[in-house]
């Protein structure tokens, strides 16, 4: 399938001193236009997510881009509810994804060979797709760009049996693009230059969950859910997995005991049984609530509804959470946020500790629940996270998103054209 669709943007979704730094002395958005309108992109990644939709359309808007998409959105990270998009940009979803890997990386080969693009983007993801998009732009003579939010080594069979190839690519990109300030010092320690290293900070479409809720909305969901009008709620929003680090939240929330609070669990996943058996044998069951996958467009209520968010993930030898952008969501409603320290939210310098939120060790419940209990005892507290939050995410947009990328782009194709003035730009 192929197409220049258009949607609107669906819901969903500390910069680093040196993105501020930076940001002045980029150019307007019209000099952007006028300089990169003739530049062509090959831009790749496994799919377009809801909450990617309106960063690509600002970078379509930028340079002439080709996105291919080479997965339908069975990763296994992926809610299959949340689907696949597309939007007002130049995108096709490549034949033969997730039905033949060989004919999958056949007609990516076809298609990035053929390519008129000037420059090659490509996200960390993709088995077949990384090593045959970075092959092909190195035999064509074209720059290559990296995009990625992995920061630390994976460690499964797979993982270490590539990793030779990965740091490889790290090392050798014309630019890498980054979710935040976390990903740059990983890849710093891998050997990979920081001049080449781009931050464009993750974000989500603010202006949908910054909306205004009105109490009619919240207060209907109160019916719903059955809470008393004055429950505070607890609210954690994802997959129901082990790896989100839920059995610490529930044993946190079981160390509270304290009245007229409930814990919420937004999402879908296959250990959700095991929780709620965790949940009786903690005695909390009667105020935990599992209210099943919730629509993007829905959340918005929910956050306004709730008193905080946690995001307790933790590291496993296959995942450590990238980003985690139901932080940047709850932000918007102005929820302070809990996350660990295995959360790239946090490690990258949006949830910022004691200012719009507290940063937790992973795997320690004790801490969890001190955390939680500073701010549900602490009302005035509790509201200057809320105003911090609502000021740290104004930051976090796909301006500056998209700005990372043009910075990127920018540096390749000048580094590809005079390498040792490029290499000294700072």
């Amino acid at each position: 399938m192929n197409g220049r669709g258009h949607e609107n943007p669906s819901l969903r979704p500390v910069i680093g001193p040196e993105v501020l730094r930076e940001a002045s002395d980029l150019p307007t958005p019209s000099t952007r236009a006028e300089t990169s309108r003739h530049v062509r992109l090959a831009f790749i990644t496994n799919f377009c997510p809801h909450y990617r939709i309106q960063t690509f359309e600002k970078l379509a808007r930028q340079y002439d881009v080709d996105f291919y998409f080479f997965s339908q959105g069975s990763e296994w990270y992926w809610l299959k509810e949340l689907g696949t998009r597309k939007g007002d940009f130049h995108y096709e979803y490549l034949s033969g994804a997730n039905k033949s890997t060989a004919n999958m990386a056949f007609n990516l080969i076809q298609k990035m060979w053929r390519s008129p693009c000037d420059l090659y983007v490509k996200c960390i993801n993709g088995r077949l797709a990384l090593p045959i998009t970075y092959v092909i732009a190195r035999l064509r003579g074209k720059p290559f760009v990296l995009w990625t939010g992995v920061w630390q080594n994976l460690r499964t069979p797979f993982h270490r049996l590539i990793f030779p190839f990965t740091r490889f690519v790290y090392r050798h990109s014309d630019a890498v693009v980054v979710y935040g300030d976390h990903v740059k010092r990983y890849l710093v320690t891998q050997g990979v230059d920081e001049v080449r290293i781009f931050i464009a900070p993750h974000a989500v479409v603010n202006e949908c969950y910054s909306r205004c809720v009105l109490p009619a909305e919240t207060a209907a969901l109160r019916v719903a859910l059955e809470l008393a009008e004055d429950e505070r709620i607890i609210l954690y929003v994802g997959r129901l997995e082990s790896l989100k680090g839920i059995d610490f939240l529930l044993r946190a929330f079981a160390r509270l005991e304290m009245p007229k609070t409930s814990l919420l669990l937004a999402g879908e996943g296959k250990e959700r049984e095991n929780f709620a058996t965790l949940a009786k044998a903690l005695g909390v069951e009667k105020k935990v609530r599992f209210v099943g996958y919730i629509p993007p467009e829905d959340t918005v209520t929910l956050y306004a509804l709730s008193y905080a968010l946690v995001l307790p993930s933790i590291s496993t030898s296959r995942f450590r959470e990238p980003w985690g952008l139901v932080v940047n969501e709850a932000m918007n409603q102005g929820l302070p946020v809990i996350a660990t320290d295995a959360v790239g939210a946090a490690a990258g310098g949006l949830v910022r500790n004691g200012f719009n939120g507290f940063v937790v060790p992973e795997r320690d419940s004790i801490r969890l629940a001190e955390a939680l209990r500073k701010i549900l005892e602490a009302p005035h507290l509790r509201e200057e996270m809320r105003q911090a939050a609502l000021e740290s995410i104004k930051l976090w947009n796909n301006d500056r998103m998209v700005d990372g990328f043009i910075q990127a782009v920018g540096f390749a194709l000048r580094r590809t054209k005079n390498p040792a003035e490029s290499d000294n730009r700072r």
